[in-house]
């Protein structure tokens, strides 16, 4: 199974906004992946209260481990929307802040 660590990037952690966007993104794949802390218990990378019951903060390390088909282009791809700041677009757009909070 194929596993990779990855840093948030998003300035605020992995709050509403990007763990949406990261449970949406992991929803699209065919392959199953789970996201956790490095050495506690994954979360299924497709439950966004599991995603956002893991604190993470800014500059934290996750682990992302796949199985099934294109496992590890499912890692690739979600493993880049992690390390993103995703924050970065809703600071950009006034609204979309507003809408955020």
């Amino acid at each position: 199974m194929p596993r990779l660590l990855v840093t948030v990037g998003s300035r605020r952690g992995l709050h509403a906004r990007p763990a949406s966007l990261f449970v949406q993104a992991a929803a699209r794949q065919s392959a199953k992946v789970t996201v956790g802390r490095p050495g506690q218990s994954p979360v299924d990378a497709r439950s966004l209260l599991s995603v956002l019951a893991l604190a993470a903060g800014h500059g934290d390390t996750l682990e992302l481990t796949a199985e099934g088909e294109q496992a590890q282009d499912s890692l690739k791809e979600l493993a880049d929307l992690l390390a993103a700041d995703l924050d970065a677009e809703t600071d950009a757009d006034p609204a979309a802040a507003r809408a955020t909070r």
